[in-house]
């Protein structure tokens, strides 16, 4: 396959369907895996013996090995090659479902979901990113490519605590495993036929020391958030080592730059305001979806008694929202700049928790969320696709590699952050307070997420596509 087929329409392009198949199923499983757990809190907690808070640490460790394994993933697609990369994620991914099927107590579901799964995942979505960008070209071709690899991820955060639920309802929480191992078989099968456009270099360096103190990094920061409500002095030193660590990191970094040698992540990758703007709104993003999936799962549950199949059914109106802003990516992008749909996601997904929180305190009806779901998820879906296709297009084809795997580490870390800190506000006391409590805490940091927007520049030169960026915001 050569990258020309990504010059025209998705659906126009002979092959086109058959490359964003496989890699648009990889985005869906991947999301979804980080968020079906949520409809599952009550019964895996009552079938492995343990808690609620003992569910919430599975997911986010496995939010947060994603998020701290990225960059390196990122960096051995340069040296083992996409395709190769991809495949070896998904069997990894593959077999830490089966063993979380059978899981006979948390532990184990934690070193089959939350570790295999995430390392699983760390290998196979640099690849995705990277292969988009070098297979589809122009800024329109590859938002329509990136427009349906977001929806499937977003659908899969969305509608992971419908499908969980009806498969948990339907048969029982491990089933739903037993679903993540099937679609990866599928995914498998149809990767086969998908081309790397870049030939691997297996002389180029890996910088071992680099990967492991960001990975040290990253856990310590937010199991120091994790152990805010459990103890404040161990939270604080946690997340005082966290960022000694990080400082370390980057002097190494550095160091090695200075010395000529290749690092994990290049400094330059921070050189760009606009890549730089951009990663903030995927963190954020993706810190506000997974964290109202963990707050308003966990209230419907525990506080309102509501199994997974009607917890899922609620969370419909979001995956409605998501799906239908996202597979409009390609439209949006020739009429709207993307800092303008950026902005515009932003300030409709504030305003969903804004509803949401208005409705559901003045009625005890369930379907009092769909509206705020539903603006939540709109927004979203609007925001994922330029966010993501902005930070891409600022890199040559050389530096790939490394801003995919820092893209998606800064998402993940978001989605690893938005559990991590609703979950922490909500398991400190289950009541309403505390579910408006997190809510606000989440509409707050998406007022950080539209200021960082707001910053990014009307108009957007690329680095690897033609100018065909869309017209300028108008004032």
């Amino acid at each position: 396959m050569t990258r020309a087929a990504g010059s025209g329409a998705v659906g126009g392009v002979p092959g086109a369907r058959r490359i964003l198949a496989p890699l648009a199923l990889a985005q869906f499983i991947c999301s979804f895996a980080g968020s079906n757990m949520n409809v599952m809190i009550n019964d895996i907690s009552e079938d492995l013996d343990t808690t609620v808070q003992g569910v919430q640490v599975a997911i986010t460790i496995f939010l947060l090995v994603m998020a701290a394994l990225m960059i390196p993933g990122g960096k051995l697609t340069d040296k083992w090659g996409r395709k190769r990369c991809l495949m070896a994620g998904l069997v990894v991914y593959g077999l830490g479902a089966m063993i979380s099927a059978v899981a006979p107590r948390l532990g184990v579901l934690i070193i089959g979901n939350s570790i295999l799964e995430g390392v699983g995942t760390a290998l196979l979505i640099p690849p995705v990113y990277i292969l988009t960008t070098l297979l589809f070209t122009g800024t329109t071709a590859r938002a329509r490519a990136f427009g349906v690899i977001m929806a499937m991820g977003g659908i899969g955060a969305a509608a992971g605590p419908l499908i969980g639920g009806l498969i948990t309802s339907a048969i029982s929480w491990r089933a739903a495993f037993v679903f993540q191992a099937l679609v990866i078989v599928v995914i498998l099968v149809l990767a086969r036929g998908i081309d790397d456009p870049l030939p691997p270099d297996p002389s180029r360096p890996f910088d071992t020391v680099g990967a492991v103190l960001s990975a040290a990094g990253l856990v310590l920061l937010v199991t120091g958030i994790l152990a805010v409500d459990d103890d404040g002095r161990l939270a604080l030193g946690l997340l005082l080592a966290g960022a000694l660590v990080l400082a370390g990191f980057f002097a190494w970094v550095r160091g090695r730059e200075r010395a000529c040698r290749e690092a994990l992540l290049s400094t330059a990758m921070f050189h760009n305001r606009t890549s730089n703007l951009g990663l903030i709104t995927q963190n954020t993003q993706w810190l506000m979806l997974m964290g109202v999936s963990f707050t308003v799962a966990a209230y419907l549950q525990v506080v309102r008694g509501y199994d997974a199949i009607q917890t899922g059914v609620i969370f419909t109106a979001a995956t409605l929202g998501i799906l239908a802003s996202s597979l409009a990516a390609e439209k949006l992008a020739r009429r709207r700049a993307q800092r303008t749909l950026i902005m515009a996601g932003f300030a409709t997904t504030i305003a969903g928790i804004a509803v949401l929180l208005a409705f559901v305190a003045g009625t005890p009806n369930p379907w009092a969320f769909a509206p705020g779901l539903l603006l939540i998820g709109l927004g979203l879906g609007v925001m994922l696709t330029p966010s993501v296709n902005m930070v891409q297009s600022c890199f040559p084809e050389s530096q790939q590699g490394e801003i995919s795997g820092l893209s998606r580490s800064v998402s993940n870390l978001g989605s690893s952050l938005g559990t991590a800190v609703a979950g922490t506000i909500l398991v400190s006391g289950l009541s309403t307070g505390a579910y408006a409590t997190a809510m606000v805490a989440l509409a707050v940091v998406g007022v950080g997420g539209l200021v960082a927007a707001a910053l990014l520049p009307r108009t957007h030169p690329t680095a690897t596509t033609t100018p065909d960026t869309g017209p300028p915001d108008r004032p």
